[in-house]
């Protein structure tokens, strides 16, 4: 099966932390540079190292924070995970992403003790038409790179530019000759939510990439589909953001946010 990304080797290191090194595939390519890697894979495998980071059955990772320092060299990288605070019902973890000497992304993850809580369950974020339901949808092909080259995406009719819900999937494995759990594949989704909703196109004259990514989960997603009912909005000084409640088939199970940097292209 293709996949994203290589493993390299891994190694852990006295403190406890580990580092594992990786080479992006052609699958992983970006969408505004050729030379760097899209945010939504790096994004899911970032997230296989903090899920299986000093694994507790006990616990899940209910919130993740993702900050782009810069740009995400294609290639070679290395992802180091380390513990910042240890504790019985929460703790809080970090993996940084270097690529030629340079940090590239910090995460950090909540990881927090989980318990039955289905007397008290409530959720106001109501279901989505289901993917099987919604005709393939071409809208992202605007976007070059082969991270966007590997993803299939349904759209419902109401879909616009600023908002709508669209579903993505992919068949490529996180990493190579590796099963993906389904948490680190949906989490390699999540950053596609700055790209389908857009309120300008590349070719538009203007530029609009997130620094950061947020993202809170209520529960654990399950499947192969990524809902995503997206809102993008641009403020008027060079500042946006792009709201999501994310979906898998069984309903909502999470949010994410990105803070964008709009800039104008020099044509």
């Amino acid at each position: 099966m293709s996949a994203y990304y290589s493993l390299l080797n891994s190694e852990q290191h006295a403190d406890g932390s580990v580092t594992a090194y990786y080479r992006s595939n052609i699958h992983a390519q970006g969408a505004w540079n050729p030379h760097e890697q899209h945010m939504a894979p790096a994004t899911g495998i970032i997230c296989a190292e903090l899920e299986q980071f000093q694994l507790r059955n006990d616990m899940r990772i209910g919130r993740i924070s993702l900050d782009i320092f810069g740009l995400i060299a294609f290639g070679e990288f290395s992802i180091t995970t380390r513990m910042i605070r240890a504790g019985k019902t929460i703790e809080l973890i970090e993996s940084e992403m270097q690529a030629n000497g340079k940090t590239c992304i910090v995460a950090r993850a909540w990881k927090m003790m989980t318990q039955d809580t289905k007397a008290i369950e409530g959720l106001e974020d109501q279901r989505v038409e289901h993917p099987e339901n919604l005709a393939i949808w071409e809208g992202m092909k605007h976007w070059p790179g082969g991270f966007i080259q590997s993803i299939e995406t349904r759209a419902n009719t109401e879909h616009r530019a600023g908002k709508g819900v669209v579903w993505l999937t992919t068949p490529l494995a996180m990493i190579e000759k590796r099963q993906s759990t389904d948490f680190v594949a949906l989490m390699g989704l999540v950053d596609t939510a700055n790209g389908i909703v857009p309120r300008q196109k590349p070719t538009d004259g203007w530029a609009f990439p997130n620094l950061d990514l947020q993202i809170h989960l209520h529960r654990l997603p399950q499947g192969k589909w990524l809902g995503i009912d997206a809102i993008q909005q641009f403020g008027t000084d060079g500042i946006g953001m792009t709201s999501s409640i994310l979906h898998d088939v069984h309903g909502p199970f999470g949010r994410s946010e990105q803070i964008l940097t709009l800039r104008k292209l020099a044509i």
